[in-house]
């Protein structure tokens, strides 16, 4: 019996270490793999007879040590799409499985990777190099992700439409005491994204007061004029050179009311060929000695002269924030957010079902998915433009050979020994 006993032993000794040579053999192909984990070997003992006093052989087996936790090194990459984990949790991505109407059809299972090298593929989706496509929370129009619901994130705005200018912002001296008009050409957008030349025009009208008359040649001219008041002038007296007053409006011309420390604005509008553009002036504030003022000086100094509105965008890159957020850069130079990248963490990792392509899936022994911004709850923070590199050490690897290798030997020398002691045992009778 213990001849025989050592033989089954020494074969699942064999078994046992073909096992954790495969391991290894997987591990050294991946060695390259992108969010690659490796796979240890764990040896389980299984006894047949085991007391104080007699110990009969048993056998072994090689069980699978996943190494899901383990972090590879995090490597920079050119691609500026590429993501990396520093820390836990995996990202969440889905696997198409045939389109339907001209558009991608996703398998309703979740999958989960560490293998964050995407692209942009010609659909807009950012898909990995096994094929997975990212999935996140979309964005709202203010840029906030809806954290109710995760799918694919897609890339299909791409064109910001254009804005009209709504506000102006001036900063300027004019000098006090004079005589002469000044002005300050400017432009703004129409609600088309077309640029339109508009002119201010200061004229001095009596002491401290100069009238400001708006105009432009798409807009048929002028538009309308305002008496600005300056200190003392003010029919509330306020410091000496700051706005006081905004009276006798003409045209689309209109001021705010004159109240200590308000904004002082002044709100026309301009119809350019797709009916009225309103646009406010902002001047400053009453009796604040910012925005337009009247100082002495030679000449009329313009500070700043700035305006809202933007031009139509077409699509120009994307990038991912460390936040997760996902955007569309444009090329008139505005951004969107449209959606955010989260993080999904596990109880127990290593307990998840391993996938074709680096990918995994729950199970009841690895514990509910938990989804979270990145660097926060747990789950690591986002490494932008990088990638994470398998975990596998191939030293470590060739040393886990040689002792398979030399392990797997001596399993043979026992059964070898256990045959010649057998064939001794039937020999006896001769």
């Amino acid at each position: 019996m213990s001849l025989f006993g050592s033989m089954t032993t020494a074969i699942s000794g064999l078994t046992a270490q073909a096992r954790a040579l495969g391991h290894v053999s997987d591990n050294v192909a991946n060695s390259q793999t992108v969010g690659f984990k490796r796979t240890d070997t764990n040896f389980v003992s299984y006894l047949t007879d085991s007391t104080q006093s007699v110990h009969r052989p048993g056998s072994v087996v090689a069980r699978p040590d996943y190494t899901n936790t383990v972090q590879g090194t995090i490597e920079q990459s050119e691609n500026p799409l590429a993501l990396a984990i520093a820390g836990q949790g995996f990202f969440s991505v889905a696997l198409p499985t045939g389109t339907a109407n001209g558009q991608t059809t996703f398998d309703e299972r979740q999958f989960y990777t560490r293998a964050g090298d995407f692209q942009m593929d010609r659909n807009g989706y950012m898909v990995n190099g096994a094929g997975y496509f990212l999935q996140g929370w979309l964005a709202d129009s203010a840029g906030e992700p809806d954290r109710t619901r995760i799918q694919p994130i897609r890339v299909s705005d791409l064109v910001f439409n254009p804005i009209a200018t709504a506000n102006i912002e001036l900063s300027a001296n004019l000098p006090a005491g004079g005589t002469d008009p000044v002005s300050t050409q400017f432009n703004v957008y129409d609600s088309l994204g077309s640029l339109r030349a508009m002119t201010m025009t200061w004229t001095p009208s009596a002491a401290n007061t100069w009238t400001l008359d708006v105009s432009s040649p798409d807009a048929g001219g002028s538009v309308g004029t305002i008496d600005v008041q300056f200190g003392q002038a003010a029919a509330t007296p306020v410091a000496d050179g700051t706005v006081g007053d905004l009276v006798n409006a003409t045209g689309t011309m209109t001021g705010s009311t004159a109240t200590l420390g308000e904004p002082a604005t002044i709100t026309f509008t301009a119809d350019f060929g797709q009916g009225p553009q309103s646009i406010t002036i902002d001047v400053g504030a009453f009796g604040a000695a910012r925005g337009v003022t009247q100082y002495a000086g030679d000449e009329y100094v313009v500070r700043n002269i700035a305006q809202d509105g933007v031009p139509l965008g077409s699509f120009s890159s994307i990038n991912i924030r460390e936040n997760g957020d996902t955007a569309i850069n444009y090329d008139n130079g505005q951004s969107r957010v449209i959606a955010r990248v989260p993080i999904t963490t596990f109880s127990a990792p290593d307990q998840l079902q391993r996938l074709d392509g680096q990918a995994f899936m729950r199970t009841l022994e690895s514990g509910e998915a938990r989804t979270a911004d990145p660097a926060s709850n747990g789950a690591g923070r986002l490494a932008i433009g990088s990638i994470e590199r398998s975990n596998v050490d191939i030293a470590s690897e060739f040393s886990k050979l040689i002792v398979a290798q030399r392990a797997y030997t001596a399993n043979t020398r026992i059964v070898t020994a256990s045959d010649e002691m057998l064939q001794d045992t039937i020999n006896m009778r001769r």
